[in-house]
């Protein structure tokens, strides 16, 4: 695992990141690649055949399929020991969740599963409650988390499910509908948020056998249709108090926290679905022919598959630094121990603006290659006789999971602002500092003549795309500190460069640690990928600069802006081809 060193959540932004100290695919263990083989496989010989079965919910199959996954040990990665589980590390759960990300709808009844219906109780049932409910959600008996309201989504403290205490103090009467909830079918335990007095916002552990308990038809869903969605209502429900999960007025705590979980792992499980699609991709490529030659041998086919698989790379490396960061602040936490739970969210909430990007990154990052999957696929992409349409409308649902891409995005700079207002992050000296150094005209005009490609290249411009971030970020906290959660469209623009200098750099210290040759397709991927990053963050720049400075500012400021984000044109034509090749000869994403 990664050294003991660690940046502090967010603080990738502060200081340029050291290819020691973070994880890398190339460091799974034996153990790991065990487990990833295991799910896999279990993927490909006892999920997709039945996916048919699955897509129309065929009686018995999900809930069966779930109970083989149990016997492999595939839903007890996150619970601990002492209560039925594995009590794994985050890297082979992420693992876990990325093979089942090829597994289509069942991959969602499994991460709800697995996530956010089992790890409320995993970090904040007491004692009894783990005893009781956790052997079984481990075993088989399928759990769903519900959050959202009819009239209340992404503001999901706006709840209007109410619990009241009964006269005697013995339970909760639960009263209220909970919207779109995966699992609702199949589910024997909800996790149920509520509000005590009408204003304490609150967790509840609900049974399905629990009279007053009803759930509404399924819903008609675009993609995922074979996982279970529906509306669980609520009509007098009387909840014991004994099911009442951590305390009175917390439920937000619990919400949130568990989200952040939710959001890296959800980065994980595109990843599997994204190299699914490139594989069909390439398969097809190879097979299909036009104008007598093979799709693979055409240069618009090959630029695609270069680019997919050079995003792919990229979520790959933000994804998994981003839970070897959560592993190493966890390491010697004893799952066994009594403030372990306590221990570990507050681990993973050290990372809560890194999460967010794992979530949104992943998110955009599979629609990416299952459009241009499906394009490769021609008007067959387009039929349900070919796989790449259930891919397609599958992956829409993941800038909704987990918090909207938009609420996330509100997220990560307002996190990061917070932090440093909270003294966790000395942000705000280092914006200082660099105003300094821009006003001072410290930037050259001739470029340091560094080899495209080579270390030192790319950590010159990295660092300078560092500062163009900085810079940005600082001039706009300048006009708009007052104000600044209002300008949400200058705080997505601010998420969208934070979050792609953080992939940039996550990409580039994979690629340091492992020292690959230029004809590695990692070196091929890394390169495909960095001249369109800095032209991203070129023009997300410009257009917060152009919002908020005045015209006499700007001239000087975008002066030193375009500096930072130099980039001389090489050949990419050539390295995305090489890519492109090294990507066909595996028949796919690349094995590592």
């Amino acid at each position: 695992m990664v050294e003991k060193n660690y940046q502090k959540g967010g603080g990738f932004l502060l200081a340029a990141g050291l290819a020691a100290e973070i994880f890398t695919p190339e460091d799974f263990t034996a153990e790991q690649r065990m487990i990833a083989k295991t799910t896999e496989d279990f993927v490909r010989h006892e999920v997709w055949p039945k996916l048919d079965q699955i897509e129309a919910q065929a009686e018995g199959v999900s809930k069966t399929l779930m109970l083989q996954a149990a016997d492999l040990g595939l839903l007890m990665a996150d619970i601990p020991q002492a209560f039925g589980g594995m009590g794994l590390d985050k890297a082979s759960s992420a693992l876990i969740t990325e093979k089942m990300g090829m597994a289509g709808s069942f991959s969602v009844t499994h991460a709800a599963h697995t996530g956010i219906a089992t790890l409320p109780i995993v970090f904040y049932g007491n004692p009894q409650q783990k005893e009781k409910y956790l052997p079984g959600l481990a075993e088989g008996k399928i759990g769903a988390y519900c959050l959202t309201e009819p009239g209340s989504g992404s503001d999901a403290l706006a709840a209007k499910t109410s619990a009241t205490l009964s006269e005697d103090g013995k339970y909760y009467r639960l009263n209220g509908t909970k919207q779109f909830i995966t699992n609702a079918k199949w589910a024997e335990t909800f996790i149920v948020f509520a509000k005590v007095e009408g204003r304490k916002f609150s967790a509840f552990i609900v049974e399905r056998g629990m009279p007053g308990v009803a759930i509404a038809p399924e819903e008609l869903k675009l993609g995922i249709k074979g996982s279970s969605t529906a509306a669980l209502i609520l009509d007098e429900v009387k909840v014991p108090v004994e099911n009442l999960l951590g305390e009175v007025g917390k439920g937000h705590l619990i919400a949130f926290n568990i989200l952040n979980i939710g959001r890296y792992k959800l980065g994980a499980g595109v990843i599997g679905a994204a190299k699914l699609a490139l594989e069909y991709a390439v398969k097809y490529a190879v097979e299909r022919k036009q104008f007598k030659q093979s799709l693979s041998e055409f240069g618009l086919i090959r630029k695609k598959i270069a680019l997919m698989a050079s995003r792919i790379y990229v979520a790959e490396s933000l994804v998994y630094r981003t839970v070897g960061l959560i592993d190493n602040i966890l390491e010697g936490v004893k799952d066994s121990a009594a403030e372990s739970s306590q221990q570990i969210l507050k681990g993973i909430e050290e990372y809560a603006i890194e999460c967010s990007m794992a979530k949104v990154y992943g998110s955009e990052m599979v629609d990416y290659v299952v459009d241009e999957s499906l394009q490769i696929f021609g008007g067959y992409g387009y039929s349900q006789e070919y796989p790449i349409e259930r891919l397609y409308r599958d992956a829409r649902i993941n800038r909704i999971f987990e918090g909207t891409s938009e609420i996330n995005r509100l997220l990560i700079p307002g996190m990061l602002l917070r932090r440093a207002l909270q003294g966790d992050l000395p942000l705000l000296r280092i914006l200082e500092n660099l105003k300094e150094e821009v006003e001072e005209n410290f930037y050259q005009t001739e470029t340091s003549g560094l080899t495209v490609g080579q270390p030192g290249w790319y950590r010159e411009k990295l660092e300078n795309a560092r500062k163009a971030v900085l810079m940005t970020a600082g001039l706009t906290v300048e006009k708009h500190l007052k104000d600044l959660s209002e300008q949400q469209e200058l705080l997505a623009l601010l998420a969208d460069m934070i979050m792609e200098y953080y992939a940039l750099e996550s990409a580039l210290l994979r690629w340091e640690k492992g020292v690959f040759a230029e004809s590695d397709w990692r070196s091929q991927a890394l390169l495909t990928y960095f001249p369109a990053a800095m032209a991203r963050l070129r023009g997300w720049g410009r257009e917060v600069l152009g919002a908020v400075l005045a015209p006499a500012q700007l001239a000087h400021k975008l002066t030193a802006f375009e500096y930072f984000l130099e980039l001389t044109p090489f050949d990419t034509i050539r390295v995305r081809d090489l890519l492109a090749e090294n990507v066909f000869s595996g028949r796919g994403y690349p094995h590592l």
